[in-house]
């Protein structure tokens, strides 16, 4: 595909259809609109979906015990794994639309940190409960602390900043957390209303201190604010539904509208982090915006993990990233249409790196870039292009399609005790946005194609592809070249149903067992050393 067909080609509306569905009409119902063609590099995301509730467990007993984080390497998964979880922890009496919601004044802090909740509810007091989430055999969460009864207001409505449509919830501050003995990890902090008028998240990470020796989770989160449409805004559309009526910057200070406030975490990251957790490799927490702010935060890593949907990146980040990687540390894309969009972080008014500025085909409007600052277009376009696929190895190649998911190199390490055969295919795993590799562009080598997945994406033949390249320092990346890969990590059952886009316990079973295998070879350090990719890009597509 030309670039000048895949530059700005099926942006707005349509996109953001496809989270609605994904999503599901308890969450975000109401967000009708057509679907916008495939082409590479259209505007488009596979949403969360699928069943994330634990089943019923013993109510928690209010505060919990430390999380025993006195030191930055204090921190033992196993350990804490070990403790009893808590599977109440979900969202199970959302209540009316505005009952109560609110949003953390940090993105992260380090453990012994506190930051601010701003909360609007309807209710004359509320509860917050901090669960940090994890595998607590099968729990998925832990209670780590939770508040006093506290005094609930309902506070102004949102404003719409005049020129960018960025939607900020200038509300007070109504308490402060402190994380004395929180223990690294991502968290949800679900709000209670009093008397069961409204349940709602706030996420919030405890970041590591350091990332030396660990594989490093990180939160997707400027992707999840992009996404977010509280207020009636996001990167994608206004209330109009129409790409013109976009946010040109989208901001921290509001609450998520997804997932009764989770955003994007529960069907993007939660799977993939309870996994981590239960293989008790050493593992790390940050967010992108913490990589794209500290420069040395991911020396001596052994592994970076991007989830299921993480599409905006700073050029900082990348920057990061890519160091990480030529210094030896492995890189896991564990999703697709990854580093796609280039962002600019700015300060809110409540601290630095709360504005996410990403004018896409407007970026000659953009203030920070008549000033000198890169052009916030996707990565791969001009001016400054700078295609992903040199990091990823693999390129965003369309959306939207479901596809089964088909395997051609079942001998590799990645699949060893699945069981698979050559042409094994996966029904749905493939969607809704997808990844290939393509020398068109630039393409670390050597590179080896584990999976090759013929699509058709609104009438366009193509295929999806699973990557692996190794890198002179040694390091491995991976990527899956697909968006359910997380979600599929907790399919169960014959699909019929519908859960997680009718993904099967099959695709569950496969995921599961190649991430285990990505997951403990990383952490083991460089993989390139100990398994070399082997170029098979002219086998595969022949030619190249």
């Amino acid at each position: 595909m030309d670039q000048q067909h895949i530059a700005g080609h099926g942006e707005g509306a349509g996109r953001r259809r496809f989270l609605a569905i994904a999503t599901g009409a308890a969450t975000v119902a109401g967000l009708g609109a057509a679907v916008a063609g495939c082409a590479q590099g259209a505007d488009s995301a596979d949403g969360p979906g699928g069943d994330r509730a634990p089943g019923a467990g013993p109510k928690p007993s209010g505060s919990a015990g430390s999380g025993g984080t006195a030191g930055a390497h204090a921190f033992d998964v196993k350990a804490e794994n070990a403790r009893p979880g808590n599977a109440d922890w979900a969202v199970t009496k959302a209540g009316p639309a505005r009952a109560i919601e609110g949003f953390a004044d940090r993105v992260s802090v380090l453990a012994g940190e506190s930051f601010g909740l701003h909360v609007s509810t309807t209710a004359p007091r509320f509860t917050v409960s901090a669960y940090r989430m994890g595998w607590y055999g099968g729990a998925r969460a832990r209670l780590v602390w939770r508040s006093q009864a506290i005094t609930g207001a309902r506070q102004p409505e949102a404003s719409v900043e005049q020129g960018t449509r960025m939607v900020r919830a200038r509300w007070a501050r109504t308490t402060t957390v402190e994380t004395k003995d929180w223990p690294e990890g991502s968290y949800l902090l679900r709000l209670d209303a009093q008397g069961g008028e409204g349940q709602r998240f706030v996420p919030v990470t405890v970041r590591s201190a350091t990332t030396k020796g660990r594989t490093v989770i990180v939160n997707a989160v400027a992707t999840w604010q992009a996404y977010n449409k509280w207020g009636g805004y996001s990167s994608y559309d206004g209330p109009s539904g129409g790409f013109a009526s976009r946010s040109l910057s989208v901001t921290f200070d509001r609450p998520y509208e997804y997932d009764d406030g989770a955003g994007l975490f529960l069907v993007y990251e939660a799977p993939l982090i309870a996994l981590a957790e239960r293989l008790g490799i050493p593992l790390a927490y940050t967010t992108t915006t913490d990589v794209a702010r500290e420069k040395r935060l991911l020396e001596g890593a052994t592994t970076v993990v991007s989830l299921g949907h993480d599409e905006y990146w700073s050029p900082e980040q990348r920057a990061h990233i890519t160091a990480a990687r030529d210094a030896g540390s492995n890189i896991a894309i564990l999703g697709a249409n990854c580093c796609y969009r280039r962002i600019r972080l700015e300060e809110s008014d409540l601290g630095p790196d709360r504005t996410v500025v990403c004018y896409k085909t407007s970026y000659a409007q953009d203030p920070g870039f008549t000033r000198g600052h890169p052009a916030t277009v996707d990565f791969r376009s001009a001016p400054g292009a700078d295609p992903e696929s040199s990091l990823l190895g693999v390129i965003y190649d369309g959306y939207p399609v479901d596809a089964p998911y088909v395997v051609t190199n079942p001998g590799h390490w990645l699949f060893e005790g699945t069981g698979v055969k050559p042409t094994d295919r996966f029904p749905h795993l493939v969607g809704v946005e997808y990844d290939k590799v393509s020398t068109g562009f630039p393409t670390p080598r050597p590179i080896e194609i584990l999976a090759h997945s013929p699509v058709v994406c609104e009438g366009r033949p193509s295929h999806q592809d699973t990557a692996y390249y190794t890198t002179p320092s040694g390091a491995g990346v991976f990527a899956t070249g697909t968006m359910r890969w997380v979600e599929a990590l907790d399919a169960k059952g014959d699909g019929r149903g519908g859960a997680n886009h009718g993904l099967d316990a099959r695709a569950g079973a496969l995921t599961t067992r190649v991430t285990e295998n990505l997951l403990r070879v990383f952490a083991a350090g460089p993989a390139g050393r100990t398994h070399p990719a082997r170029d098979n890009v002219k086998a595969v597509y022949g030619g190249a």
